[in-house]
């Protein structure tokens, strides 16, 4: 087997390796053989002698960084390899690769526009366009011809990732996966199937990866956790044990109150076992007014503000325009549609029950060590977050109709879900705990 170069996971491996016995012995309900292969295959540029382009799945899942990656990462990695070249000519860093990593596609190979990738860590996703939805072009104003749209997406770590995914709970109106599922907007059902579109559309692998290599990064991933009371309540929920342990760490009478406004304010989206499960009657799939541009209130005073999208994300925004059933078209603007990429349902049906702008919630545990945060890292720090969602309770009230939607009501009447100005330092104590 091929020994990776990557220290910090062949450590992990030294303890996976030292603890199973044989193929038969589970850790935590795999193979710990698999384990053990699945953490090689991980750090593997050349998985199985696999023909790809050069990564590995940590080359932007990085072990260093919890399995992440991160616009300081990407920076750090750009300016190493330009000091490389200065000595090597043919010095190569895999991470930069023109099928996701440039801006544009107009140089194809020759690409060197990354900076998408440098300034925000997010890596460029395509989509064929429904056929109810079209492009304005920038230059002309005009409905373009384009038949598929990129969008930049960030890279979120796989850690915790056990306790994700597909719940077969609270459903949405349509799929794919319903209650939930892989990528950011749940277009995946398993973690094989994501390891194989990874492998396939990111490392550009020729031919179909072999299921046991696919079986081993899923075995891998389900054993990675954010700490030890993490994994033992992921194993407990495994084996149906009736008292689950708690994963959080011990806190102190500060970080119990900010826990008890999260169970109030957050939990709502943030629910179940992965603090990813919306609980009804809240709705399974949000548009929490990430994308840009964002909401902008045009009342005086303003009733809500979002921090505007700096320039370096503003510019990924696309006009849309959408054939509605009747045959009318809208508008929208968008740096990224969510699952309306994959269904072309928007602009139609119950406000706020359409695909336009939707993203499956993702699992919190963890998150005080994975910034920047949301899907395209538009906040840097846990305080930033807070500030986001603050104004997003205050839109949502705004616009409210008659009754306040359970999002931020426990009656209809008042909205006293949110946070008080008060209430966000013990709020983010308790998140910085997770």
């Amino acid at each position: 087997m091929k020994i990776p170069k990557r220290p910090l996971v062949l450590c992990a491996l030294v303890v996976f390796t030292l603890s199973a016995q044989a193929d038969e012995r589970e850790c935590g309900g795999e193979s710990c053989i698999a384990v053990i292969r699945g953490a090689f295959a991980f750090v593997d540029r050349s998985p199985h002698g696999i023909t790809g382009n050069g990564r590995a799945c940590a080359d932007c899942h990085m072990p260093s960084d919890n399995f992440q990656l991160s616009p300081t990462d990407v920076e750090m990695r750009f300016q190493n390899l330009q000091a490389r070249r200065l000595r090597h000519k043919s010095a190569d860093d895999p991470l930069f690769r023109a099928i996701d990593a440039d801006d544009f596609r107009t140089a194809g190979d020759a690409a060197s526009d990354f900076s998408n990738l440098r300034e925000n860590g997010l890596v460029r996703i395509s989509f064929q366009l429904p056929a109810n939805l079209r492009l304005i072009d920038p230059a002309t104003n005009a409905v373009s011809s384009e038949t598929s749209v990129d969008v930049w997406r960030m890279v979120p770590s796989v850690v915790n990732v056990k306790l994700t995914g597909p719940d077969g709970v609270n459903p949405w109106f349509r799929g794919p996966n319903l209650s939930g599922g892989y990528q950011l907007d749940a277009r995946i059902g398993t973690l094989q199937e994501q390891a194989s579109a990874a492998l396939t559309n990111h490392a550009q692998v020729l031919g179909t990866p072999p299921q046991r290599l696919l079986d081993d990064l899923a075995a891998f991933q389900n054993r990675l956790f954010s700490s030890p009371r993490v994994r033992a309540f992921a194993d407990a929920i495994r084996t149906g044990d009736p008292v689950l342990p708690n994963p959080d760490p011990p806190l102190n009478a500060f970080q119990l109150q900010g826990k008890a406004v999260f169970t109030r304010a957050c939990a709502q989206c943030h629910g179940g076992a992965g603090q990813s499960t919306p609980e009804p009657p809240v709705v399974r799939y949000h548009d929490i007014s990430t994308q840009c541009p964002r909401p902008v209130d045009t009342e005086v005073p303003a009733r809500w503000q979002f921090k505007p999208c700096p320039a370096r994300l503003a510019r990924n925004a696309r006009t849309y325009v959408i054939t509605l059933p009747d045959g009318s078209t809208i508008k929208r603007s968008s740096s990224d549609p969510g699952r309306a990429l994959l269904t072309g349902f928007a602009g139609v049906g119950i406000p706020g029950r359409d695909d336009w702008n939707k993203f499956d919630a993702p699992g919190l545990r963890g998150i005080s060590r994975t910034a920047p945060y949301f899907h395209n890292n538009s906040a840097e720090t846990l305080e930033e977050v807070v500030n986001h969602y603050v104004e997003f309770f205050k839109r949502v009230e705004a616009v409210a109709p008659v009754a306040f939607p359970p999002i931020i009501s426990t009656d209809g009447a008042h909205a006293d879900r949110p946070p008080t100005p008060e209430e966000v330092p013990a709020l983010l104590a308790y998140l910085r705990t997770l």
